[in-house]
C-alpha cells in the first residue's frame, strides 16, 4: 500500500469529505444537533475554505480520500486565534499517523499565517481524538471561545503556538 498523500482540498473532494465526517460522527454516537453533522457547510468544504486565513488539507491513499483537517478563522475568536476544524479520518486511516500528519500541517500553516493560538471544539464521544490533541499541547478550557454555532460540542481546547 502506498503512503498517504496530503494535499489541499479541491472542489471534487466535497462529497467524499462530507461522507467521511458524517460517518465518523455517527460511528462514535456524536451525530447530534449543534455539530458539523448538521452543518450545511459540511457539504461545501471547498467553498468554505476559500476564506482568507483558512486552509483544509486532505489525506488521500490509492486515489481515495481517507480524511482531512483544516484551519479556519472562526467568528468571534480572540485576535490571532484560529480554529482547528473538521479533523476526521475514515476507519482505514486511523492508527497510521495520518491524523498526526494532518494536525502538524494545519498547525504549521497557522503558525506561518501569523496565528498565535489554535482553538478547537470537540465532544466526549471523541475521546481518542482528545488524547491526540493533548499530545499536541492543547489544554482544556472552561467554556467556548468565539461563535462557531456548534452548541453540541461540550469540550473546548486551546494551544499556544
Amino acid at each position: 500500500m502506498s503512503p498517504a498523500t496530503i494535499r489541499t482540498i479541491q472542489p471534487a473532494d466535497n462529497q467524499s469529505l462530507a461522507i467521511i465526517i458524517r460517518n465518523a460522527l455517527a460511528e462514535f454516537g456524536a451525530n447530534k444537533p449543534g455539530t458539523v453533522y448538521y452543518d450545511a457547510t459540511t457539504d461545501a468544504l471547498y467553498d468554505l475554505f476559500q476564506q482568507p486565513g483558512s486552509i483544509y488539507y486532505v489525506a488521500e491513499e490509492n486515489g481515495q480520500l481517507i480524511g482531512g483537517a483544516g484551519i479556519y478563522p472562526s467568528p468571534g475568536l480572540p485576535p490571532a486565534t484560529c480554529e482547528l476544524v473538521k479533523m476526521y479520518l475514515s476507519p482505514i486511516a486511523r492508527g497510521k499517523g495520518i491524523g498526526r500528519t494532518l494536525i502538524e500541517k494545519a498547525l504549521q500553516f497557522a503558525s506561518e499565517t501569523g496565528y498565535r493560538q489554535v482553538y478547537l471544539e470537540t465532544m466526549p464521544e471523541l475521546r481518542k481524538a482528545m488524547l491526540v490533541y493533548e499530545k499536541f499541547g492543547f489544554r482544556y478550557l472552561d467554556g467556548p471561545l468565539g461563535n462557531t454555532g456548534h452548541f453540541g460540542c461540550g469540550i473546548w481546547m486551546l494551544k499556544s503556538l
